[in-house]
């Protein structure tokens, strides 16, 4: 781990020119006495940096002591300049490794181009982590990490549908993150598994050892089983009325996706409701999602839904009749 502070405080001040040491523990998230350590370090190592005390000062390294990375265009220095850390890698725990490389790669820039990162950074920023972070269980990290570095069979229990538990023994092919949702692929037997890690209660490596197929490319893999999934993802149809209040609100409501799918829209009636259909993956999504609406939607069809929906307002009304309001 020093050592790679070490590097990095090298490349913050190429970067940089000069850091006072505050500024480098803040950046690094060590101690200022941690700093002055490490510049000592630096020095009996021969790396020729040096302190100015007093108004302006700071650490530096001579100018000559720079290595540079030529040949990037003006436009490339931009785009590589507004790289961040993604929140699935900082997930993955390799989070310091990379910020330690980016730095290395800046430092080495040609002082002309050192500029241009700044201007871009200040300009551009990506935010890859969600407005709500997803519950994913990190622990398990490490497990399927390493067993998949090892080439180890894993045993997992996790949850299945409507609240059912399963286990499963699988040899982790790898972990893709899409949507900053993990999910790991293994093979079980001769059939290929894809199970979210956040549905993953628990994981254990097995003292067994299995060869890794050399001809698995898990991009393929992935892209593959996308495009299946998406051409057999579960359909669940609503024919519904909503009033025209709602209507500007549905992405809110039920999320982009299922805004996406509305059709048949018919025109207004006398009151401004809109009848249309709109596409759930299952019944129990769309009665979730029917029921936020209150009574801006009226169900038309399938009649289990409607009855479905019918029976919970009863249930709510009947427990708020009985209960009284704690003071």
């Amino acid at each position: 781990m020093r050592a790679d502070r070490l590097i990095s405080i090298i490349m913050l001040l190429q970067t940089h020119g000069k850091m006072t040491a505050g500024e480098l523990s803040r950046r690094l998230e060590v101690t200022v006495r941690t700093i002055y350590r490490d510049v000592t370090a630096l020095n009996v190592a021969g790396i020729p940096i040096y302190t100015d005390r007093g108004p302006g000062g700071g650490i530096g390294l001579l100018e000559s002591y720079r290595t540079t990375l030529t040949g990037l265009s003006e436009a490339e220095v931009r785009a590589f300049s507004m790289l961040n850390i993604p929140e699935p890698l900082v997930k993955l725990g390799v989070a310091h490794q990379l910020k330690s490389a980016l730095l290395k790669l800046a430092a080495a820039l040609p002082a002309s181009q050192q500029g241009l990162g700044v201007t871009a950074q200040q300009r551009i920023y990506l935010d890859t982590a969600p407005w709500t972070p997803t519950e994913e269980p990190l622990k398990l990290f490490s497990v399927i990490q390493q067993a998949i570095w090892g080439g180890s069979l894993i045993w997992i229990r996790f949850r299945g549908r409507f609240d059912s538990e399963l286990e499963l023994e699988l040899f982790p092919m790898g972990l893709v993150s899409k949507g900053n949702i993990w999910y790991l692929v293994g093979k079980c037997g001769e059939h290929m598994r894809v199970i979210e890690v956040k549905d993953i209660l628990e994981a254990r490596i097995l003292d067994l050892a299995c060869e890794r197929d050399e001809n698995f490319d898990l991009i393929r893999f992935w892209q593959g089983w996308c495009k299946e999934y998406n051409e057999r993802r579960p359909a669940y149809w609503a024919r519904v009325k909503i009033a025209p209040e709602a209507t500007s609100k549905l992405s809110l409501y039920f999320g982009e996706d299922v805004k996406i799918q509305l059709n048949d829209r018919e025109p207004p009636d006398k009151r401004g409701w809109i009848t249309m259909s709109i596409q759930f993956e299952h019944f129990f999504q769309a009665r979730e999602k029917l029921l936020s609406l209150g009574m801006a939607v009226e169900i038309l069809e399938p009649e289990p839904l409607r009855l479905s929906v019918i029976d919970f307002a009863k249930q709510i009304v009947e427990y708020y009749r009985n209960v009284s309001p704690k003071r």
